[in-house]
């Protein structure tokens, strides 16, 4: 979340910044107006709590002198009496003004591309040769159907629309994917792996943005009193591992990568990309993590970025790098890349991943911080994330770019030793 003090004080930066992201910025209305409250209410409770102390010390003297403090004993009840009332009030206040804060999106970095919606996005850099074909190519839910590895209608049977069941080769392929990615990061580019749950708590979702603003899009555990959601993306509890806590200064930066599936209800997505893996509810991913000094993230965001670029490189998909306009980033984000892998059959790149600097948005909502050796007070700490990559996302351009004009599909060499074969093939 944003800094109150920065909404406060610096309110045209926030309203502009909101402009940018193609926000209605009267938003901020409601929360000023609660901010100037608690802040008033706040200067009366520090004042009846002086007035209380002065009290105190005067009661002290007197008991020393030998002399009854009666009188300003129902004095000081009155207004202790009077500090409880007040202060009541003063966190019924500080709960509606993190309510309407808790709503309000991050600032776009000054190097982030105007733009209203995704066609203001911003091409990076291009990588790998496109595919030709001698034939018509397919598109990834027919030759998965063909090759009797992908089953969308009894995984519809099991669960309903936007569901798969894999099988066979198609089983091992995503289960090769996954190992790869996590051997890769964990390997060469010196992330930890970690395997959280797939089940957090409010506070965890709070923490990384998708409550209270996306409720509609998450799988919530109805019938537990510990109101637990299932995860859109292990950025969720992987983030929430150092929640509350205090690093030291020498503990940063920490990488870690996590494979979890995920969970999504695709609430603003009825009528897109029904058919196929694109979007699923539910669905696997490796996802990498970095909590950072200030000074230091957008060095690593690049970085990041380059991380899950190389799993595409090793794969041999061709793809580009772009960078999201103001109207397209995503709530918490201060800066995106998304990385797309070309799709032959649509005849476009599509998203693989997003790889995004968060700045202090999350650390504050979520309370992360660091102590600087030598100085006092602490940080919050920036923290950044990216898939690397989504897996089902990565097989179905696999089949895809691979496909061959005999039905069969040609593995990666990377993948091979996964795999224990060099093509899949109609059984």
């Amino acid at each position: 979340m944003l800094d109150i003090k920065i909404v406060r004080e610096k309110t045209q930066i926030v309203i502009e910044a909101l402009k940018k992201r193609g926000s209605d910025a009267s938003i901020l209305d409601g929360l000023l107006r609660l901010e100037a409250k608690r802040r008033a209410q706040l200067a009366v409770v520090e004042e009846l709590r002086q007035q209380r102390n002065v009290l105190s010390e005067e009661i002290g003297k007197l008991r020393k002198q030998g002399e009854s403090p009666s009188a300003l004993l129902e004095n000081a009840k009155k207004i202790s009496d009077e500090i409880a009332l007040k202060e009541q009030s003063l966190r019924e206040l500080e709960t509606q003004t993190l309510q309407e804060i808790l709503v309000l999106p991050n600032i776009p970095h000054e190097s982030v591309p105007l733009g209203k919606d995704d066609t203001g996005n911003v091409e990076v850099r291009k990588r790998g040769r496109l595919p030709e074909f001698s034939f018509q190519p397919k598109a990834h839910w027919d030759i998965g159907e063909d090759l009797k590895i992908l089953d969308f209608e009894r995984a519809g049977k099991i669960a309903g629309a936007r569901f798969c069941l894999y099988k066979g080769p198609g089983a091992r392929l995503e289960r090769s994917l996954i190992n790869f990615m996590l051997d890769l990061h964990t390997g060469e580019a010196g992330y930890t792996e970690v395997f959280p749950p797939v089940l957090v708590n409010k506070d965890s979702m709070t923490g990384t943005g998708q409550l209270p603003k996306f409720e509609e899009d998450l799988f919530k555990i109805g019938n537990d009193e510990r109101n637990l959601f299932l995860i859109p993306t292990a950025e969720v509890p992987v983030t929430n591992i150092f929640r509350g806590e205090i690093l030291n200064e020498e503990e940063l930066p920490v990488y870690y990568t996590a494979y979890t599936p995920c969970f999504r209800r695709e609430a603003g997505s009825y009528g897109k990309d029904t058919k196929g893996l694109i979007r699923q509810h539910q669905f696997n991913k490796v996802e990498l993590v970095k909590f950072v000094k200030p000074e230091d993230s957008y060095t690593e965001l690049e970085s990041l970025t380059l991380n899950a670029e190389e799993v595409l490189k090793r794969l041999g998909l061709p793809y580009r790098v772009v960078a999201l306009c103001t109207g397209d980033l995503g709530f918490s984000s201060a800066k995106t890349y998304d990385i797309e892998v070309w799709f032959p059959s649509q005849e476009r790149y599509r998203e693989i991943s997003s790889c995004s600097n968060f700045e202090d948005f999350q650390s504050r909502r979520a309370d992360i911080r660091f102590k600087r050796k030598g100085k006092k007070g602490t940080e919050f700490v920036h923290t950044l994330n990216g898939s690397g990559l989504a897996i089902g996302r990565t097989l179905a351009a696999m089949l895809e770019n691979f496909q061959q004009e005999d039905g069969s599909v040609i593995i990666p060499e990377v993948l091979r030793p996964y795999m224990k074969s060099e093509k899949i093939v109609k059984g």
